[in-house]
């Protein structure tokens, strides 16, 4: 019998973990369930869950993070899509995922029942959960705009996600309710509005770069927006806490190649929300845009702080934010505080 290594030995008791988890917040939802009855489905110990998850809120996070990140990738969306079309498509895959009104009893209706009540409970959770909304209607509004070039359309990114987070919510309370057909009208309608969405040349809060001249060496990092590995190469590499995870925008306006690092002081708990996060929007993205009707951008949720590390950032927290620049595989340029991301990128 081959004997497995400490670290192969966690990760087998991770994934027991997590499969313990997801069928009991299944079967109980998230309040009724309980850490002992998941420990006696993995045939672990209390100890053993507690070994890998803090607490049974940053366990029911995971869960659905780790769902959400192997639901099944859809087929390629079709070719050379306007702005409505995409718009459009967005908006059919997230109703398509919602609830039946025959479906309020499911176990997958009570999975992700008690994510927004939980999201609700605390600061902790809310404010992040705040800033990745909008590192979501940034990703939307990116994509839209490069079918609609010249227009800033992450308000209508915004709008939208409103729209379909709302729908969501009452699905869950009300199941059955309201039209798919007409949320998706709506959300496409919304192209056509003025909401007066103009970006800035320069932030209102600017720091300063410094020049540097030191070694870049990151580690190999998963893009969440793909799914895949990569290793971050030339280009803006931006590391954000999560009160602070919309300012990669500040590089992204300049042109620049940019790399947005999420950090956070409470990896366990909030690093699966933001991929969860991320990866909600990224099904359905998938089924709207092609990967190459992107923005030049990848995204990583740094929960053990190497790639930070590898940047200078050796300390984080969720108002972290700092930026560098590298050039030649070298580091170029560093700037650290409220307008770093515009900073390390214009130079």
């Amino acid at each position: 019998m081959v004997r497995l290594s400490r670290a192969e030995t966690q990760e087998r008791n991770r994934a027991k973990v997590l499969a313990a988890a997801r069928d009991e917040f299944a079967a109980r939802g998230f309040r009724e369930a309980k850490i002992d009855v998941i420990a006696e489905r993995a045939e672990l110990t209390r100890g053993a869950v507690y070994s890998n998850f803090p607490g049974k809120r940053a366990l029911y996070f995971a869960v659905l993070a780790d769902l959400a990140e192997r639901a099944p990738r859809p087929a390629t969306p079709p070719a050379d899509p306007t702005a409505a079309d995409a718009l459009a498509a967005f908006a059919r895959a997230w109703v398509a995922r919602l609830p039946l009104a025959t479906d309020a009893d499911s176990g997958e209706a009570r999975l992700g029942r008690d994510l927004v009540p939980e999201i609700l409970a605390d600061d902790h959770t809310r404010r992040p959960f705040a800033q990745l909304m909008r590192v979501d209607a940034i990703l939307l509004g990116l994509a839209l705009e490069r079918l609609r070039p010249g227009q800033r359309l992450v308000r209508v990114a915004e709008a939208a996600l409103t729209t379909l987070h709302g729908a969501s919510q009452l699905a869950a309370a009300a199941p059955g309710f309201g039209e798919p057909f007409h949320i998706v009208t709506a959300c496409t309608a919304l192209l056509e509005l003025n909401l007066g969405d103009d970006w800035p040349a320069t932030p209102p809060i600017t720091t300063q770069a410094r020049p540097a001249a030191d070694p870049w060496t990151p580690p190999t990092a998963t893009d969440l927006l793909t799914g895949e590995p990569f290793r971050p190469g030339d280009g803006v590499v931006t590391v954000l806490g999560l009160h602070r995870a919309s300012a990669f925008e500040e590089a992204v306006r300049t042109g620049a190649d940019v790399t947005a690092v999420l950090v956070t002081s409470d990896p366990g708990e909030l690093a699966p929300l933001a991929r969860l996060a991320v990866a909600d929007l990224r099904g359905c993205l998938d089924q709207a845009v092609a990967p190459l009707a992107r923005p030049r951008l990848r995204l990583v949720c740094d929960a053990t702080g190497e790639l930070a590390a590898a940047a200078g950032v050796t300390a984080v927290s969720d108002a972290t934010e700092a930026a560098v620049r590298v050039e030649d595989g070298r580091i170029v340029a560093r700037a650290e505080g409220f307008g770093a991301c515009h900073a390390a990128a214009a130079g």
